[in-house]
């Protein structure tokens, strides 16, 4: 079909020279007889007589059979090995697959010894393992036109593989490869050392996503107050034993979750049980504990501009899941964004924080809410930046917001009912993604056991009424705050003045 569709383009390539001159003569002979030859007639469908309608049966064509009105959604299967590997997936009919492994690891399992560790081993993912050189992994992920890629959170560790499903085996076995025997060459480590070293001295050039960190830090106190990107004093430390010592303690079978999506589920544990049933099986540790304590943080930075977060404590975090689900349309309700955006509705120019601040304040540059949710806690409050002789009104303006949705009446059932749609229009369509459905069936499992239907969160946010919203918003600012600055922060409030704004005496 393609080749048919081609084959009038080729003919008019062959015409380009001559095209221009007969442009006039074309137009005129049509317009006196609509049915005469040439190419315009032809282009415009006027001259029928020599080409079939375009309802007319291929001749040699063979078409497919036609997709059913509805096709089932496939539920996701899980099979737990017998040292305690889960093994997770779901069917799809595409050509191609995504295949993931998952580890309970993280951040907050570091040690002073090994602070930075986890951040480490992100960049040294697919690496030399004891079988295979980086270089042959490079080639061998090619061969196939495969995409691969690992991240580090604080609570999660995951390895991803993309390719056609015909090479499922070939990707569960790289994986699984790279992720149980890496050798951490002296080489490649300082090599990657000095990486992360550059990425740390770039830091204050992405003044959100230092503020981001730094509010973990000041926020808890306990396992996820641990840095997720290394800091400098562990840069001398860290070395290949350190990670073969980390690796080696928390990459174990209870731990980790080998997801897909697109793969059959029999042949997905056929290929992977004989790769990880040896893992030891030893008891799963309990979460290393965390308090949220609230703080501040300030940096001195550049003249001129002041980044700002302020934010507060999600009891309960995932576990407590109607309140999580809740909280991701609170965000979606307040948005925000940049002062400037190149887009409509759809892009988040009607939420709250667009309306009422980005539009009345053109001081400010960026104003947006956020979170960052964990197993048992997490994160929410807004984020800043504006000039420096404007951000004391910035933090008002803020606390304003963050006050105004604890405030019976504020938030309107309109208001309500656009977050909700764009929060189910932004779950279904990311999920429309392999890797992203893949990665959530993944993180879904090590923290829940199982993957929830995505239908029970739709349903779940179909019933969420304002008096939800208010009361959740109520829950968060009756937290001690959370505060993090940095630029040119002589102008920021005191910590004292703000936290007053929401727990006044």
């Amino acid at each position: 079909m393609y080749r048919a569709a081609a084959s009038p383009l080729r003919s008019l390539k062959g015409r380009a020279s001559s095209f221009g001159t007969t442009r006039f003569a074309t137009t005129s002979a049509v317009a006196t007889r609509p049915t005469s030859g040439g190419f315009f007639s032809w282009l415009t469908g006027e001259r029928s007589n020599s080409l079939p309608p375009l309802d007319t049966p291929l001749g040699g064509v063979a078409l497919p059979a036609p997709l059913p009105d509805y096709v089932e959604p496939s539920k996701t299967k899980i099979t737990t090995l017998p040292n305690g590997v889960k093994i997770a997936s779901e069917t799809l009919s595409s050509p191609a697959a995504s295949v993931g492994l998952y580890i309970d690891s993280g951040s907050m399992y570091e040690t002073p010894l090994s602070s930075g560790a986890s951040h480490l081993l992100e960049r040294m993912a697919f690496k030399s393992t004891t079988n295979r050189s980086h270089f042959r992994i490079v080639r061998e992920v090619e061969a196939i036109g495969g995409n691969i890629g690992a991240s580090a959170s604080r609570e999660q560790m995951g390895y991803t593989f993309d390719a056609l499903k015909s090479y499922v085996p070939q990707m569960v076995e790289l994986l699984v490869d790279c992720v149980r025997n890496p050798v951490f060459l002296d080489w490649e480590v300082k090599e990657e050392l000095q990486k992360v070293k550059a990425e740390l001295g770039e830091l204050p050039n992405n003044p959100q996503g230092l503020l981001l960190e730094a509010i973990h830090s000041a926020g808890y106190a306990g396992a996820l107050a641990n840095p997720l990107l290394a800091p400098e004093s562990a840069l001398d430390i860290l070395d290949g034993s350190v990670l073969e010592n980390f690796v080696a303690e928390h990459y174990t079978a209870p731990r980790m979750v080998l997801a897909a999506y697109g793969v059959d589920h029999e042949q997905l544990v056929s290929v992977a049980e004989p790769l990880l049933s040896d893992l030891p099986s030893v008891s799963r540790p309990k979460e290393p504990k965390s308090v949220y304590v609230g703080g501040d943080f300030r940096r001195q930075g550049e003249a001129g501009g002041a980044h700002i977060a302020i934010a507060f404590e999600v009891p309960g975090g995932w576990h407590e899941e109607k309140d999580a689900i809740v909280l991701t349309v609170l965000q979606m309700l307040m948005g925000g964004g940049g002062s400037f955006s190149a887009g409509g509705p759809g892009k988040g120019m009607h939420s709250r924080l667009y309306l009422r601040v980005l539009n009345e304040h053109p001081q400010i540059q960026s104003f947006s809410a956020f979170n960052s949710i964990f197993n048992k806690t997490g994160l929410f409050g807004i984020y800043a930046s504006t000039s420096s002789d404007f951000v004391s009104d910035a933090v008002d303006i803020a606390a304003k917001e963050l006050i105004a949705i604890a405030t019976t009446g504020e938030v309107t059932q309109e208001q309500l009912d656009r977050a909700k749609k764009t929060t189910k229009s932004a779950v279904l369509m990311n999920l429309e993604s392999r890797m992203i459905a893949s990665e959530d069936i993944g993180r879904q499992v090590l923290t829940y056991g199982e993957r929830k239907p995505v239908e029970q969160f739709l349903k779940a946010v179909d019933e969420i009424v304002v008096d939800d919203v208010t009361k959740i918003a109520q829950k968060i600012i009756s937290s001690p705050l959370t505060m993090a600055s940095y630029g040119d922060v002589l102008n920021v409030p005191s910590y004292e003045s703000v936290n007053r704004k929401f727990h006044a005496k």
